[in-house]
């Protein structure tokens, strides 16, 4: 296998690429690129280099997004077969290049020259510190459970309204409808273009827009109500000595009688079907468990961090047929999985 060399283009034009890297690219033969749309690519082309894109790849699996990368790396390794190759993407090869990682992760010999990414520009673009936090996520694999809404995010290739959608579904889970939000075209270049709209309004457009990323700005802590986050600062502070003179006098033990209410409450409201009602007593028991977990850790017995590493250990290891490909199609089969899972954890706690 030949040598693959990686040249990230700059967020913008020609004049962003380093001068080491544009020689090299000068004295390419052929170059292969990712897209050809980038203003870069354009450039170079009316220079007399010859290039070609992976354009053709993004059309062929129009309906199946997922496999674009997985093709354009393939692609990339055969012709690696033959001869070394030089093989270009917008802004840094280090930076949400999901056919990088590919190459570093085959047994190609992959060798990353450089590039200037995209970011600088697009902190300068929205006059952001980016000392004060963020959040680098592309839009092809956004987890609204991961969101730091207390920090700058920004979400990179939203290039399209369908991209766009899901983008301001996701989150929506985390920010109001009619949150601020940035649309950042080419920052940095000679056509940036910012534009703040409503988080509501994120996909409304037509066309491709290859340069297209999206800023949201932080959200204050009293914002941040779908945070489970600030369920803990609000707890910290409630039950700190500053804090609410009811909850500071109560212990575990005292607060189990409260347990069993709310407890009772919400088996109430889920027997009768009130979704609003269930919705409120669900919160209602979570305040008990937190309260419990707050008060343990306030006198030193254990933290609220010691029960979720429990619960993620237990939920991780006793569904070995939901994350490790273990055969468990019905719920008898489940079931007879569970037993076993939990006999041998019996077995081991006795063993310690």
């Amino acid at each position: 296998m030949n040598q693959i060399r990686i040249i990230g283009l700059g967020p913008n034009h020609k004049e962003q690429i380093p001068l080491g890297l544009y020689q090299i690219l000068k004295n390419e033969p052929i170059i292969y690129t990712r897209t050809e749309d980038h203003p870069a690519v354009k450039e170079l082309r009316a220079e007399g280099l010859q290039i070609e894109s992976f354009d053709w790849v993004y059309e062929a699996y129009v309906d199946n997004f997922d496999d674009v990368y997985e093709r354009i790396t393939q692609e990339l390794l055969d012709l690696a077969k033959d001869k070394p190759i030089v093989y270009t993407v917008p802004g840094h090869p280090k930076v949400a290049e999901k056919s990088v990682e590919l190459l570093q992760k085959s047994e190609a010999d992959v060798k990353i020259l450089g590039g200037k990414s995209f970011i600088d520009d697009l902190f300068s673009a929205v006059n952001v510190n980016p000392v004060e936090g963020f959040q680098l996520l592309d839009s092809f694999d956004l987890n609204p459970d991961e969101l730091q809404t207390g920090q700058h995010i920004i979400v990179m290739q939203v290039f399209n309204a369908l991209i766009a959608s899901d983008v301001k579904l996701s989150l929506m889970e985390q920010y109001p409808d009619e949150y601020p939000i940035y649309v950042i075209d080419e920052a940095g270049g000679k056509n940036e273009r910012i534009r703040k709209i409503p988080l509501a309004e994120l996909d409304y457009f037509e066309g491709e827009y290859n340069l297209r990323s999206i800023y949201v700005p932080p959200m204050e802590r009293d914002e941040r109500v779908r945070s489970f986050s600030t369920l803990m600062t609000y707890t910290d502070e409630i039950i700190s000595d500053d804090g609410d003179a009811w909850i500071i006098e109560q212990t575990p033990q005292s607060l189990v009688k409260y347990l069993k209410e709310e407890t009772a409450e919400l088996i109430e409201a889920i027997e009768v079907e009130d979704d609003e009602l269930v919705v409120e007593e669900l919160g209602d028991v979570l305040m008990q468990v937190v309260y419990q977990a707050k008060l343990g850790e306030r006198i030193g017995y254990y933290t609220m961090e010691d029960v979720l590493e429990a619960l993620n250990k237990k939920l991780r290891r006793r569904h070995p047929h939901v994350f490790d490909g273990v055969k468990a199609n019905t719920p008898e089969e489940v079931d007879q999985l569970w037993q076993q899972i939990k006999e041998q954890e019996r077995i081991m706690n006795d063993e310690t």
